[in-house]
């Protein structure tokens, strides 16, 4: 599909104070917001979206876990780099980072619960047996966190479904961290050399 990446001057005019915002506190426009540019509603609910969850009980490390878990199920290319450049910033232990990244087991088992119960949630679509809901709460999360794991799982999915249709290319900033899935491909990447 032919999702254009916006600038600010091209952008909606309902986008561009978004995008300026994102401009000053980053130092650049990501090239997803440029994508969720076209349509201002759904840049806006994107900003609401990521605020809320930093507002949630889940701490740095956590908010890792969910955002990674859900777009490496997902297989977005764009948002496994940017969430661990993220994680960096964080101070996420990098042993839990490269574990999300290559979907296997968190040696911690609070975080290795809560990456299990993401990933319930992204391919179970939040139908989860009361095993997985049980285990969750067994690790020492809540019901509250339950719902905070579905946010971040909201996030994701406006975010990596997006990126899947815009073929979104990595910003430079997150090139570092770029990740090629489980498949070996990166439609991404093939999008920035074209």
């Amino acid at each position: 599909m032919n999702i254009q990446l916006q600038t600010i001057d091209s952008a909606p005019a309902a986008s561009r104070p978004l995008l300026q915002g994102a401009q000053k506190a980053l130092g650049f426009v990501p090239n997803l917001y440029a994508a969720f540019a076209n349509s201002p509603a759904v840049l806006k609910a994107y900003g609401q979206l990521s605020a809320a969850l930093g507002e949630t009980s889940l701490d740095a490390a956590e908010q890792a876990v969910v955002t990674i878990a859900a777009s490496v199920d997902n297989d977005c290319h764009y948002c496994v780099a940017a969430h661990t450049t993220i994680g960096q910033m964080g101070r996420v232990d990098p042993a839990v980072l490269d574990a999300l990244r290559d979907d296997r087991p968190i040696a911690d088992p609070k975080l290795e619960a809560l990456r299990t119960f993401t990933k319930a949630v992204v391919n179970g679509r939040g139908h989860l047996t009361a095993e997985q809901q049980d285990a969750f709460l067994a690790a020492g999360y809540t019901a509250a966190q339950a719902l905070e794991v579905i946010l971040g799982v909201t996030l994701k999915t406006l975010s990596n479904y997006t990126n899947h249709l815009a073929a979104t290319p990595l910003d430079e900033a997150f090139a570092a961290n770029a990740w090629t899935g489980a498949a070996g491909s990166n439609p991404a990447a093939t999008a920035t050399a074209a």
